[in-house]
């Protein structure tokens, strides 16, 4: 039983593991898209770069997670909107816009 109750408690936390996808789907993809290529009304208004393009996946991760934390000209920073682990999975999702 010991066995089965240890593998119950650890279910919760796994679930809890940062979704990238999830977290950029709702607070990036209205101005980047869903494919990151920032082609949408406000990404054109905005001149957004391609998060795709090589010049935004040569940043660091360090430097992407501080874009994304802070923000930059116009965009606003998520530091106080969502958690350190939830910063790391979107820079991590932002990496599979890869060309």
């Amino acid at each position: 039983m010991g066995v089965v109750l240890a593998g119950a408690l650890m279910l919760p936390v796994a679930g809890m593991a940062a979704d990238g996808a999830a977290v950029y789907k709702a607070k990036c993809a209205t101005c980047h898209g869903a494919d990151g290529a920032g082609t949408t009304p406000m990404g054109k208004k905005m001149n957004l770069r391609d998060l795709g393009s090589a010049e935004v996946q040569k940043q660091t991760d360090a430097e992407l997670t501080a874009i994304t934390a802070k923000g930059k000209g116009k965009m606003p920073g998520y530091e106080s909107k969502i958690s350190a682990d939830d910063l790391k999975a979107v820079v991590a999702h932002m990496r599979s816009f890869k060309k």
